[in-house]
């Protein structure tokens, strides 16, 4: 890359922004302007359910096989320990509902070892998820698999003829600790929408470690996670019509101790003027957008989210390192 690849012009050079932009459905335009609403504050960010394009979920499929990358196989090994514990916890027969379910190998593992009479994945990324559940439904030929594109902080609409009854929302990845408290408060609310009082919740969280394991999971030797990181940009360049040129910024991940969680950034290498119809943002050199959290709680301060959430007891399982846990609540 030229050594002035990522450099540009004053502000005063910047060409003049659109006024006028193009007539969209309600969806496309309330994710438009939640983007736009979110570049524009005072610390600029993106949500990480944006990370989640085509490439984006293969870039977090190759994430989770990389060296650095302890929670998937941190998890998995949990899952293979305790399987039998946890299916007794659970119950066989339910109705598996996933949000997040990406390539649906925990689901599919998860509805083989319970039984389950039905899966629901939800993503943001469908055509993704429609060749995973296509997968699930060859591998086990008796469940009633389906794929929603959605977004579950939004709120998802289930197919009406999924039963309503033994349902269990299955969230793991520790995905959860990408809100922060008072968002995953409101989400692990919405999941329990979605049951009866037989239902229930089966969630992954990632427990606090060293400083050192963290900050290298998220910033790992061969640039995968930096990869990730960026291709929200090119994300967004497409929902948006926005300008970002990827290259130009650098990738960061820290450990905030004080908080609890490891963040993620992206920071210009120099100065960028960034535009989109109908507006745009200058970015000072050094200048950061926030792109994830990843929040490590201790199974107290998760038990106490629960409660808040409304559920009534859980009861948790972890590995013989006390990294990891699976936490089973009730509706």
């Amino acid at each position: 890359m030229p050594l002035n690849a990522c450099s540009e012009s004053p502000r005063a050079a910047c060409p003049p922004a659109d006024d006028e932009m193009p007539v969209a459905p309600a969806k496309a335009l309330a994710c438009r302007q939640e983007i736009i609403s979110t570049l524009l504050a005072p610390r600029a960010s993106i949500s990480p359910k944006y990370f989640y394009d085509q490439r984006g979920s293969e870039l977090f499929e190759a994430i989770t096989r990389l060296p650095e990358y302890y929670p998937t196989r941190t998890e998995h090994a949990l899952l293979q320990q305790h399987g039998h514990a946890i299916a007794s916890a659970v119950g066989r027969g339910r109705v598996v509902i996933e949000p997040g379910a990406g390539n649906c190998a925990k689901g599919l593992a998860l509805c083989r070892s319970l039984a389950a009479t039905h899966f629901v994945g939800v993503d943001i990324s469908l055509d993704y998820l429609r060749t995973a559940v296509l997968r699930m439904r060859q591998a086990l030929p008796g469940l009633d698999a389906r794929a929603v594109g959605g977004d579950i902080t939004a709120g998802v609409q289930l197919p009406a003829d999924i039963p309503r009854r033994r349902r269990l929302v299955f969230y793991p990845g520790s995905s959860i600790g990408n809100f922060d408290p008072p968002q995953a408060v409101a989400l692990l609310a919405q999941m329990r929408a979605l049951v009866l009082a037989d239902g229930g919740l089966l969630v992954g969280i990632d427990l606090p470690k060293d400083r050192a394991t963290l900050e290298a999971a998220y910033d790992d030797a061969a640039g995968v996670t930096a990869a990730f990181n960026r291709n929200a940009l090119v994300h967004l360049n497409r929902l948006i019509g926005s300008d970002f040129k990827p290259q130009c910024w650098r990738h960061l991940a820290f450990f905030n101790a004080a908080a609890s969680r490891i963040e993620m950034h992206l920071e210009a290498r120099s100065a960028q003027c960034v535009r989109w119809p109908g507006g745009g943002r200058d970015f000072a050199a050094g200048e950061r957008i926030h792109t994830e959290n990843s929040y490590k709680h201790t199974l107290a301060a998760f038990d106490a989210l629960l409660r808040r959430a409304g559920y009534a007891s859980s009861q948790a399982w972890t590995d013989a390192r006390g990294w990891f846990a699976m936490v089973h609540a009730r509706a």
